[in-house]
């Protein structure tokens, strides 16, 4: 009966898995309820918008947490053959790239603003620029303090990150452990300063232009963050655990390539928003 059951091929045939169908029907929830929540529509007199929201919410991340661990189990017990690792990269390949062009739509929209600044309307209740970028009235951030802080914290980051790879192709498990700790606090680095920085802005996300792209770029590279270290500290754990070994470590793999992409996103960030947007002001203050 063993025998019978034995894989003679390279493919993986995954077993039957309830997270498709639970995973679908809690986005649905988490839809509708932020449809509700948005459109604050009642339901018998009651608002149970946030409580539809916070339920679908839950039903996602149990499902992300619970499907993962299956593809982990999977990993551990042979399943990830070379083809099927071929195909997962092609997979986080593709999944980068749209993250690329997540990000290129954020970077269009400050472009759009910022060199054709005499154009825009007030359409969505923005003030004016007035011709101006930054528009008047706007303070922006020096690059060369707390950003350039932020930018060498990052790219630290990278560094750690790349030892942590090339010790455990190495077969050293306290380099891959070091290194992985050092890349964790540096991401929990990074998100703190962050949050200082926008807790000491002097513009909004509400009411011009200029703090909408800000916000929207930079917060949402930060979430990105936020997701690469939660990542990386999995891996980590799962160091601890004796996963992962020269040959087969794909997850480790895909959260270095993910960070990596993080880093890059940064660096034109901070190059187009922190430098160059805010250059006149900037040079004019010093």
């Amino acid at each position: 009966m063993a025998g019978a059951h034995t894989k003679h091929h390279d493919y993986h045939l995954v077993d039957p898995s309830p997270w498709p169908l639970v995973g679908a029907t809690s986005a649905t929830v988490l839809a509708i309820g932020a449809v509700m929540w948005m459109k604050a529509m009642p339901v018998g007199g009651m608002h149970l918008g946030p409580l539809v929201f916070g339920v679908g919410m839950l039903g996602v991340l149990y499902t992300m947490l619970s499907w993962w661990m299956d593809v982990v189990k999977e990993a551990q017990h042979g399943d990830h053959t070379r083809v099927v690792q071929l195909h997962h990269r092609y997979g986080m390949i593709m999944f980068i790239a749209s993250e690329v062009m997540f990000f290129v739509a954020w970077f269009w929209a400050y472009f759009d603003a910022s060199l054709f600044a005499g154009e825009h309307i007030n359409f969505l209740r923005y003030e004016f620029t007035g011709g101006h970028w930054p528009p008047k009235g706007i303070e922006t951030f020096d690059p060369w303090h707390l950003p350039l802080l932020n930018t060498l914290i990052l790219l630290t980051s990278g560094t750690t990150v790349t030892w942590a790879h090339y010790a455990l192709i190495n077969n050293d498990r306290a380099g891959l452990k070091q290194g992985l700790w050092l890349t964790v606090i540096l991401g929990i680095l990074f998100s703190l300063c962050q949050a200082y920085e926008y807790s000491h802005a002097t513009f909004a996300f509400s009411g011009n232009i200029y703090g909408a792209t800000f916000f929207m770029a930079t917060g949402f590279h930060g979430f990105h963050v936020i997701i690469g270290t939660i990542f990386l500290a999995i891996c980590l754990y799962r160091a601890y655990l004796g996963h992962f070994t020269p040959k087969q470590h794909l997850g480790f793999e895909f959260a270095a390539w993910y960070w990596h992409f993080v880093d890059v996103v940064w660096l034109f960030l901070f190059a187009a928003i922190y430098v160059w947007g805010a250059g006149a002001s900037t040079s004019a203050g010093h």
